[in-house]
């Protein structure tokens, strides 16, 4: 069932936070809009075996989604090839080693709060969770796979803005979206799948449109530092689920950052990779 708001307004107090409601949209309606790795590099896989998971009893359209190309990288954030969504993400072969490339938004209105969003119980790592505006992969696609600048990742960043959120490509462009640092994170959602990814931060300050997939989002609403405050506090007490990159990113740097939005190319690191 597709709870448009009251999960935030649950979380972060009733505050009157949220803006408006999304409407559900049919299901797979925006796979269409999805890059396809159908380039030479898009198809290149990896050469190590790969186990076999059952995902009978996963949603369909994530299931479509996990044969994705994502790019495999070192710990320096050097590509050295491509594989599936699915194979990135179980632990079996995260715990061999396997690292790919990933990116999270911070998106703040002109009142300078943050837009986040509550993970649909369909998605197969950390379903339910808070997290921050939205969290994905550039793909193994000459677009996505461009290193100067970033313009690869912050052209993934945009895709997904709409995929999930419904934003309008031409609300937020590659242009508009702020590349400062990297993190590198590994975290286990359950026994089966988890996340091993360089994470690119990006932030974006503009008003958009959102229009949800319920198939990704659960609830969004923007918030206050001191609303993200007592988000984070209900989840220190286990009353809420976040996200381990938010949590680890919102513990380290996120409120020095927000309380320089203004002035955030002193934070530019694109040289260090934080290790968390």
């Amino acid at each position: 069932m597709w709870r448009a708001l009251s999960g935030f307004v649950a979380a972060v107090g009733g505050r009157g936070a949220a803006r408006s409601h999304a409407s559900r949209l049919p299901a797979g309606s925006l796979l269409g809009q999805e890059a396809r790795a159908d380039s030479p590099a898009g198809r290149k896989r990896s050469t190590t075996a790969m186990p076999e998971v059952n995902t009978d009893n996963l949603d369909e359209q994530q299931v479509q989604l996990l044969a994705e190309m994502c790019i495999l990288i070192d710990e320096n954030d050097k590509k050295i090839g491509a594989d599936t969504k699915k194979n990135c993400h179980l632990n079996e072969n995260i715990d061999k080693g396997l690292l790919h490339r990933a990116f999270s938004v911070f998106l703040f209105n002109t009142e300078d709060k943050l837009l986040l969003q509550q993970r649909s119980d369909a998605k197969i790592t950390f379903p339910d969770c808070f997290t921050n505006t939205c969290c994905s992969h550039p793909l193994s696609t000459p677009l996505e796979l461009e290193e100067n600048n970033a313009h690869g990742v912050r052209r993934a960043a945009q895709r997904r803005l709409r995929a999930e959120l419904g934003i309008p490509l031409e609300q937020v462009t590659p242009e508009e979206i702020s590349y400062l640092t990297r993190i590198h994170y590994k975290a286990r959602s359950d026994g089966i799948w988890g996340e091993h990814e360089i994470d690119y931060i990006l932030f974006v300050r503009k008003n958009v449109t959102l229009n949800p997939d319920p198939n990704e989002i659960k609830s969004y609403c923007y918030v206050t530092q001191e609303e993200l405050k007592q988000l984070l506090e209900k989840a220190s007490k286990n009353e809420i689920k976040i996200t381990p990159w938010f949590k680890l990113i919102a513990e380290t740097f996120l409120f020095k950052w927000w309380d320089n939005l203004h002035n955030l190319n002193r934070f530019v690191d694109h040289e260090k990779i934080h290790r968390m």
